[in-house]
């Protein structure tokens, strides 16, 4: 997605840490018109599967996975919690993710009341790295005994394995921007 790339380019900043901050567009302030291109994009690489829910995780997804559903013909977005609430159910699917982000394993959960046995699930997600976000929601889906048809990324690291432990599972992966390198504070596409 061309137009990805170029926001990426413009807009985009590398830290320190080698972290890419894409806070200004994508998950802090939020572009909705750029969202909304977004969204397009996923149902345009999606286009031959039938979809039940979109699938994704706390917080950053939220805002992709609801500007996707409206080209899925608003199929409810579902996201998984990191932390447990009062208004949480008691009864939830629940998995182990990491956060090399943020250096911290979180349980995140579900309701069992979202995600039913046999429906068809999107995942979509900001990032992936590694792969744990998108393997714990798996994780979830399984344990629902509902069905992945595929996962949808905006922005992909390629340069770490996330994406290579999907595929190797023979898991459909579609992400919109492919990060080659990130090395001396240089965005380098794949």
């Amino acid at each position: 997605m061309q137009s990805l790339k170029h926001k990426i380019l413009t807009d985009g900043t590398v830290n320190s840490h080698e972290i890419l901050k894409v806070d200004n567009f994508l998950n802090h302030q939020i572009d909705v018109k750029f969202l909304n291109e977004i969204g397009k994009e996923f149902r345009e690489r999606f286009y031959d599967v039938e979809i039940d829910k979109i699938l994704t995780i706390e917080s950053s997804g939220i805002a992709i996975a609801t500007a996707t559903s409206q080209y899925f013909d608003y199929v409810p977005v579902v996201f998984a919690k990191k932390n447990e609430s009062s208004n949480l159910d008691e009864d939830v699917y629940k998995s182990k993710v990491f956060s090399y982000t943020k250096n911290k394993l979180y349980d995140v959960m579900v309701s069992k009341r979202y995600i039913s046995s046999g429906e068809k699930i999107l995942i979509v997600d900001d990032f992936l790295a590694k792969g744990g976000a998108v393997m714990g929601l798996i994780d979830i889906i399984t344990q629902a005994g509902a069905e992945l048809v595929g996962v949808g990324i905006v922005i992909e690291k390629s340069y770490q394995d996330g994406s290579i432990l999907l595929e190797d599972k023979g898991i459909r992966v579609e992400s919109l921007a492919c990060i080659e390198s990130l090395e001396n504070k240089m965005i380098k596409f794949k």
